[in-house]
């Protein structure tokens, strides 16, 4: 699709895809590529603006993450954030170093307002900063724009050629008002119209599906989950009786979840699109048996995907398509776009197989964050309680169950998850939460139940309160209902003798456990 398109350049910074987020909350498309990306494949792209990302490193250090001085002569306004913001000024022939004072956290920032990206900022605003070096003088061409007590340069900038750098990190929430300074980037400094907005995704998406597909068949790899879910519907939409849905119950979901996927998108449900149910379970736990390594789990489940799907693509005859509902933090994270380490390879972006006995793959969410997903299910007309319904990682409980996975590790699990989901709900918090589930722990310990000693499992279970999944802090459940909980699980489900509640933000974790 041809759309505006503002680039943000990673340096290895942990706020890559925050940054691109609050970019596309401005209606304005943004991706995220490598600092090593060629320059021509930049100017190719032909981007409205490029954003220069935070990173780990000195600028003025031998072997740092750097740019051409050229990036800065495209004609096409930059703008550099923390470390994105000394680099620019380093290699434009300013001066970077030791600051003399770290700062970190919530900061008074005095702002220019004749500055256009602190148009319509107020004078003192509260920003978030987290820098060891500073800007101790800026580059010819270049005044102050924003300055702390202890930092004479949080912004800089040099409007006759459309530079600015600040020092702080407008796209985190503790920053007051950075959504208005990057929507000031976008809009008064880049000249964006702001076209990205999810009922034209929707119209164009189906159009090009429609051409691409033409009287082709498809096979849409259906988990039930928000992903798979507005894919399927997206393609239903598009091409009608030429989609095949195939659900695979490899015996990993959440309680009772293989029927209820059933109920809504099958013979009874209410959208026009071939549902085939495949049983696999006993299929999945053998080939699982032994494994404890999260990597290779996550590749054993993609593959043994797609295995399935070839199967059931030939009992229906020729298939040209297949289907997923891959996003964006699934490509990212998976290393295919900018720089920040490979996190975890995802089921269906780095699990895939050499083969793939099809034409192609159609992945319509690819360029979507989750929230944009949920956008596009509610245009789409998909009911809101399964537009809203909480994400579920492709691998399922494969990855929620530490170590080996067994068929008794699943029903533990299985029956500690419904349980705690069942008593969050009946203490009203589940629209609050926006994550919540157990997992398995690998740990046994020493019990004692009934006066006999048990050596039994440990349940840990996890609720994240996040806006877009990229960072999370651990929600407070109050003292009674996780003791509720606890004592349901120990009772009822066989097996665990200990229950954790787990405090991790992400970062340093992960929302899920492996």
């Amino acid at each position: 699709m041809k759309r505006e398109t503002v680039v943000v350049i990673d340096f290895g910074g942990q706020y890559n895809q925050l940054v691109a987020r609050r970019v596309r909350e401005c209606n304005v498309y943004c991706e995220i590529y490598s600092y090593k990306t060629e320059l021509a494949k930049i100017r190719e792209m032909n981007p409205k603006g490029i954003i220069l990302t935070g990173g780990p490193n000195s600028c003025y250090e031998e072997g740092a993450a750097t740019c051409s001085p050229e990036l800065f002569e495209l004609g096409i306004p930059v703008l550099g954030l923390c470390y994105g913001a000394q680099l620019m000024m380093h290699v434009l022939g300013g001066k970077v170093e030791k600051a003399p004072v770290r700062e970190y956290g919530k900061t008074e920032v005095e702002v220019d307002n004749s500055s256009l990206l602190f148009h319509d900022v107020s004078a003192r605003t509260i920003c978030w900063m987290s820098h060891f070096d500073y800007i101790s003088q800026v580059a010819p061409g270049f005044r102050v724009s924003a300055r702390t007590a202890d930092c004479p340069v949080a912004a800089a900038e040099n409007p006759e050629k459309n530079l600015y750098a600040i020092q702080f990190h407008p796209e985190v929430l503790h920053t007051a008002e950075g959504t208005k300074m990057l929507s000031n980037f976008v809009y008064q400094v880049c000249g964006c119209a702001g076209d990205w907005k999810m009922d034209s995704f929707v119209k164009q998406s189906v159009e090009a599906i429609r051409r691409k597909v033409g009287d082709g068949k498809v096979l849409c790899a259906l988990s039930g989950g928000v992903d798979s879910s507005v894919a399927a519907v997206l393609l239903s939409k598009a091409i009608g009786s030429q989609l095949t849905c195939v659900f695979v119950d490899q015996g990993l979901l959440r309680k009772k979840e293989g029927d209820e996927v059933e109920e809504v998108f099958g013979p009874n449900g209410s959208y026009d699109l071939n549902f085939i149910r495949v049983n696999a379970q006993e299929r999945f736990y053998q080939k699982l048996a032994g494994v404890e390594e999260p990597e290779r789990k996550r590749k054993i489940i993609g593959e043994e995907f797609i295995r399935v799907f070839e199967e059931e693509a030939k009992k229906i005859g020729a298939v040209d398509f297949l289907v997923q509902g891959t996003i964006y933090p699934d490509v990212v994270e998976s290393g295919l776009g900018g720089e920040s380490a490979v996190i975890k390879s995802h089921h269906n972006v780095g699990g895939l197989p050499d083969y793939v006995d099809f034409k192609e793959i159609i992945e319509p969410l690819r360029d979507l964050f989750k929230d944009e997903v949920r956008k596009v299910g509610l245009e789409l007309g998909i009911p809101e309680y399964l537009v809203f319904r909480q994400p579920f990682p492709g691998p399922g409980l494969g990855i929620r169950i530490i170590g080996e996975v067994t068929a008794e590790k699943v029903r533990i699990v299985q029956e500690a998850d419904a349980i705690y989901r069942e008593e969050i709900a009946k203490a009203g918090l589940d629209q609050d939460i926006n994550q919540y589930f157990a997992a398995l722990t690998n740990m046994r310990s020493v019990g004692v139940m009934g006066d006999e000693r048990t050596y039994d499992y440990a349940v840990a279970l996890r609720a994240v309160k996040t806006i877009d999944f990229m960072t999370a802090e651990s929600a407070e459940i109050p003292w009674a209902v996780l003791q509720t909980v606890m004592n349901r699980i120990i009772n009822e489900v066989k097996g665990v003798n200990r229950v954790f509640y787990d405090l991790t933000s992400k970062p340093p974790g992960t929302i899920e456990f492996e």
